[in-house]
């Protein structure tokens, strides 16, 4: 599928996530499951899942055997990319307040950063490239380390 594509579906998908988020809409039976401990359990650990399947693509691109490995996980890193803000809203349909607000606001940043991407903004700077890239992969490192955090005391405060 095209590029167009999956900024279509990723864009969509977030402009209905802060929609529902700012008017209050709700589909009540998710939001009677995201109630249930055993559910906001489950459910995070296929987010957490998701996260760091995204990682995946590090892997890939570092092991000089998988270069042809490379552009299928990129294509997929996209469009899963594309579908987080689906896969946070079966988790939780609100961003959450102190720790669990920062690490909403940065998840939903690093996807929006992740949508605009270099094949999206045709920039061949190498400058640009590796400004976008660290800032990125910075995100991802604090989202990862802010989903630890989370796991911990979700399981330390039952």
């Amino acid at each position: 599928m095209s590029r167009l594509a999956f900024l279509l579906t990723g864009g969509i998908l977030f402009l209905l996530f802060i929609l529902q988020d700012l008017m209050g809409w709700r589909w009540e039976y998710l939001y009677e499951l995201q109630d249930d401990q055993m559910y906001r359990r489950w459910s995070g650990l296929g987010l957490s899942l998701i996260i760091l399947f995204q990682w995946t693509l590090s892997l890939v691109r570092t092991r000089p055997n998988w270069e042809e490995l490379s552009l299928k996980f990129y294509n997929i890193h996209n469009w899963v990319g594309a579908l987080t803000p689906l896969l946070f809203y079966i988790h939780s349909m609100q961003l959450g307040f102190a720790y669990l607000l920062v690490l909403s606001i940065t998840f939903f940043g690093n996807f929006l950063l992740g949508m605009i991407n270099l094949d999206v903004l045709k920039n061949k700077s190498k400058i640009v490239f590796q400004g976008w890239m660290i800032l990125h992969v910075a995100c991802s490192f604090f989202i990862t380390g802010l989903t630890i955090y989370h796991i911990w005391v979700v399981f330390y405060y039952k």
